[in-house]
C-alpha cells in the first residue's frame, strides 16, 4: 500500500460519523481498564492479539483470533474461535454461541470485557472514529484497520475515580500509618471491640453502618451476604441484604449500577464511583432517578479465598460526594467483618458438629442398654432380617409398622448400621412427646429470639442428622402444619428455621415409625394423603410378641444375660416353670415388656436361677395367655407327677399346633426326649378331620 492509499483510507475513516452506539463492549481491567467500544448492527467485533482484529488484547494468554463479537437474529452473540485458554464467561469456558445480555461480562486471561446496551451519549454527542482521548480510535495499520482502546468516553458510564485492594489501616509501612486519621483509627479500635461481642450477622451488619455513616457523607447504605447455601457466589442478584441505614427513614434501599457492583466483585477492590446517574442500569429506573444518587462505593466482604458479600453506600449529594479516604474506611471495616462472619460461620459449624457428637454419644449410650441386633429364631423374624438386608442399602424411605414395644426402633437401627449412611449420624425423635410449636422447633430449630426463651441459635434435628439417618417414632401424631412442612423436606425442599428467613438444606434417610392405622387417619383428614404414600416407599411389619412365641425363651435368656452383667447379680438360668409362665402370658407390652420383666426377676431373685416367683406379670396379659394344663385350670388333684408332666406336654403339643420342635424348646427338652416320652404314653398326634 502507498502512503497516497494510507493518508486517503485514514481520511475516510476520519470522515466517516457512527450513529449513537445502542450497545458497546466495556473493558473492565487490563491495561486499558474504564475504555469502551461502540457496536453496531451488521458488524463483526474481532478480538485477539493479533493487529488484523477489531479490538487488539496484547496479552500471551489471548490467541492471534480469539473469538468475536456480532449481531444476529435481534442479540448480541460472542463466539469462542477455537483459542487456546478459551473465553471464559462465569469463571467456565464457553462453547458455542453466547447471548450477551446487558452487564453481562466474558474474560479473556487477565483482562474482563463487559457487554452494555441502550448506553446514552450527553446531548447533541456523537460518537465519532479517531476523535478525542476520551473515545475510540481507528486506524490503518499496513492497511488493517483495528480498535486502539483508551480511556472511558465521557458522560456514558460512572467514573471510577478510585480503587484500592488493600487499605492503608492494616498497612505495615510508616508513612502510611502515619497519614491515618487518629479518630478514624480509633474508631476501627472500638469497632472491632463492638463486634467482637455479637453472634448475630445482622447485628453486626447494623454496627457497622452505623460507624461508617459516622465517619463518610453516605446517605443510603447496606450490606449484602451471600446465603452460605448459595454456591453462585459470581451472581451479585443472589445477594441478601442483611442490614439498611439510610438518612432518610422513607427512603427504601435500592441497588444501583450492576456495573460498579460487578467490577468490585470480580476485582476484589474497593470502588469509589461518581456520576452514577450515566449508567444505563441506573437510568432505567424512576426510583433511582428520583434519589438523585451521585456517586458509590462498593466494598468488598472478603476473605483470602472467598467473596461473602458487598458493602454498598450511596451519596445524594453532589457537593458532598464520597471521595478514596471513605473507600480506604469502608474497606477496613469490611476486612474486619469479612473476619467475625468467618468466626461466626465456623462457630455454627462447630457447634452444629458438636449437636450431631452429643447426639452420637446419646445414641451410643442407648445403644449400651438396647441389644441392636434383633433377637429372635422364628419365621417372622427370619423374615424381617431379610427384608432389612434388602432395603437397607437402596436409601429409601421406610415405615415402620407395630404395637408398641415391639422394637420398631431396634429396626430403624439395623436398617441404618447396614446402609451407606452407617457412619453418618442416627438421630431419633418421638413426635407425640411434644406440643406442635416444641416439636416444630425440636425438628427444625430455631433463631434465637423466635420465641419466649429462645436465647440462642438451636440446631434442629434433621440437620443433627445432616448425612445421616433420622427415626421419627409415632409419626402419625405430627400435627397437620408439621406434617406439610416435613412434607417439604422428604420432597428434597429447603426449609427455614423456627423464625428465620434463611433456606436450610439437608442430606438425610427418613425411616418411620407409627403403631396407629394411618389409613383410617387419612380417611378421617388427620394425616396428609400425599405424606402417607411419600413416606410408605418400603413397609416393614413387626408381629407383636405374642404372634411369635418361640421367641420369648430366647429373649428372656438374652435380657437374663445382659441384667445379669448390669446389675452384677450372677443369674445364670432359668427354670422351665418360670419359662412356661413367660411363655403363656400375652405380653401386651410386647418385647419393651418382657425386657422391663425380666430386669426386675434378676434385681428381685435371691439365687442364681429365675424362678416362678420372680416373676411378676401384669393382668392386662393374662387373658391373651393359652391354655395350660389340667392343674392351672382346676387346682390342685391327687395325681402322680407322671400324670401331670403328660398333660402339661400335651398341653404344650395343643398350643403349638404340634409343632414338636416348638414344644421341645418350650419345655427345654430334645426333640428326641419329646418322641420318648410321647411314646411312653402312647400318644400320637391327632388326625385331622
Amino acid at each position: 500500500m502507498t502512503n497516497k492509499q494510507a493518508v486517503d483510507d485514514t481520511a475516510i475513516i476520519k470522515s466517516s460519523r457512527v450513529v449513537k452506539p445502542t450497545a458497546q463492549l466495556v473493558i473492565r481491567s487490563g491495561p486499558a481498564e474504564g475504555s469502551s467500544v461502540p457496536l453496531q448492527v451488521g458488524q463483526i467485533i474481532t478480538i485477539g492479539r493479533a493487529q488484523t482484529n477489531r479490538l487488539v488484547i496484547p496479552d500471551e494468554i489471548c490467541s492471534r483470533n480469539h473469538c468475536e463479537v456480532f449481531y444476529d437474529s435481534g442479540v448480541w452473540k460472542l463466539r469462542d474461535l477455537g483459542s487456546r485458554n478459551g473465553t471464559r464467561v462465569n469463571g467456565e469456558p464457553i462453547s458455542g454461541d453466547i447471548q450477551l445480555t446487558d452487564g453481562r461480562q466474558f474474560q479473556i486471561g487477565s483482562t474482563f470485557i463487559a457487554f452494555t446496551c441502550n448506553t446514552r451519549t450527553g446531548a447533541g454527542d456523537e460518537v465519532g472514529v479517531n476523535t478525542t482521548a476520551n473515545q475510540i480510535n481507528e486506524t490503518v495499520n499496513h492497511g488493517q484497520r483495528h480498535t486502539v482502546l483508551e480511556p472511558r468516553p465521557s458522560g456514558q458510564l460512572p467514573e471510577i475515580i478510585h480503587r484500592t485492594e488493600t487499605t492503608r489501616y492494616r498497612s505495615p509501612d510508616v508513612a502510611n500509618v502515619h497519614e491515618v486519621r487518629g479518630h478514624e483509627a480509633q474508631r476501627l479500635v472500638r469497632l472491632g471491640l463492638r463486634m467482637a461481642e455479637e453472634t448475630d450477622v445482622r447485628v453486626l451488619a447494623s454496627i457497622v453502618l452505623d460507624e461508617i455513616f459516622a465517619v463518610t457523607s453516605a446517605d443510603l447504605g447496606a450490606v449484602l451476604l451471600w446465603n452460605e447455601a448459595d454456591s453462585s457466589y459470581r451472581d451479585h442478584r443472589n445477594l441478601d441484604v442483611v442490614a439498611y441505614k439510610s438518612r432518610d427513614a422513607s427512603r427504601p434501599f435500592e441497588r444501583i449500577s450492576d456495573y460498579v457492583t460487578n467490577m468490585a466483585l470480580e476485582s476484589r477492590t474497593a470502588i469509589v464511583a461518581h456520576d452514577i446517574k450515566s449508567d444505563g442500569q441506573f437510568t432505567a429506573s424512576d426510583s433511582l432517578r428520583a434519589m438523585q444518587a451521585e456517586s458509590i462505593i462498593c466494598a468488598p466482604i472478603r476473605t483470602s479465598d472467598r467473596l461473602l458479600g458487598l458493602i454498598q453506600l450511596y451519596s445524594t449529594n453532589p457537593d458532598n460526594r464520597l471521595q478514596a479516604d471513605d473507600a480506604e474506611f469502608a474497606l477496613a471495616v469490611a476486612d474486619q467483618l469479612a473476619v467475625l462472619i468467618e468466626n461466626l460461620n465456623e462457630r455454627r459449624r462447630l457447634a452444629a458438629g458438636l449437636a450431631r457428637v452429643e447426639t452420637e454419644n446419646k445414641t451410643l449410650r442407648e445403644q449400651l442398654l438396647i441389644e441392636t441386633e434383633l433377637v429372635g429364631d422364628s419365621e417372622s423374624i427370619r423374615r424381617l432380617r431379610d427384608r432389612i438386608l434388602r432395603i437397607a442399602p437402596t436409601g429409601a424411605t421406610v415405615l415402620i409398622r407395630g404395637e408398641s414395644g415391639v422394637g420398631k426402633e431396634l429396626v430403624a437401627r439395623a436398617i441404618h448400621q447396614h446402609s451407606s449412611r452407617a457412619d453418618g449420624p442416627f438421630v431419633t425423635m418421638n413426635c407425640a412427646a411434644l406440643s406442635e410449636s416444641l416439636l416444630e422447633s425440636e425438628l427444625f430449630g430455631h433463631e434465637k429470639g423466635s420465641f419466649t426463651g429462645a436465647v440462642s441459635r438451636k440446631i434442629g434435628k434433621f440437620e443433627q442428622a445432616h448425612g445421616g439417618t433420622i427415626f421419627l417414632d409415632e409419626v402419625g401424631e405430627m400435627s397437620p402444619a408439621i406434617q406439610a412442612k416435613f412434607l417439604r423436606v422428604l420432597e428434597g425442599h429447603p426449609y427455614e428455621r423456627v423464625g428465620g428467613g434463611g433456606e436450610v438444606r439437608v442430606d438425610v434417610r427418613v425411616v418411620a415409625a407409627t403403631n396407629r392405622d394411618l389409613e383410617d387417619s387419612v380417611e378421617q383428614g388427620r394425616f396428609r394423603k400425599d405424606l402417607y404414600f411419600r413416606l410408605q416407599v418400603m413397609e416393614l411389619v413387626v408381629e407383636p410378641l405374642r404372634e411369635r412365641r418361640t421367641d420369648i425363651a430366647i429373649l428372656a435368656k438374652h435380657f437374663m444375660q445382659r441384667f445379669s452383667k448390669k446389675c452384677g447379680r450372677n443369674v445364670t438360668s432359668i427354670l422351665p416353670a418360670a419359662m412356661s409362665t413367660l411363655v403363656n402370658y400375652g405380653w401386651p407390652g410386647n418385647v419393651r415388656e418382657l425386657q422391663n420383666t425380666i430386669e426386675r426377676a434378676v434385681i428381685l431373685c435371691s439365687g442364681d436361677t429365675l424362678a416362678p416367683v420372680d416373676i411378676q406379670l401384669s393382668a392386662l396379659g393374662r387373658s391373651d395367655a393359652p391354655a395350660t394344663s389340667s392343674l392351672s385350670n382346676s387346682g390342685y388333684r391327687a395325681v402322680p407327677i407322671d400324670v401331670i408332666e403328660q398333660e402339661h406336654i400335651l398341653a404344650t403339643l395343643e398350643w403349638t399346633k404340634w409343632n414338636k420342635s416348638q414344644a421341645a424348646h418350650i419345655l427345654e427338652i430334645e426333640r428326641s426326649t419329646l418322641d420318648r416320652k410321647l411314646k411312653k404314653y402312647e400318644v400320637e398326634r391327632p388326625s385331622r378331620k
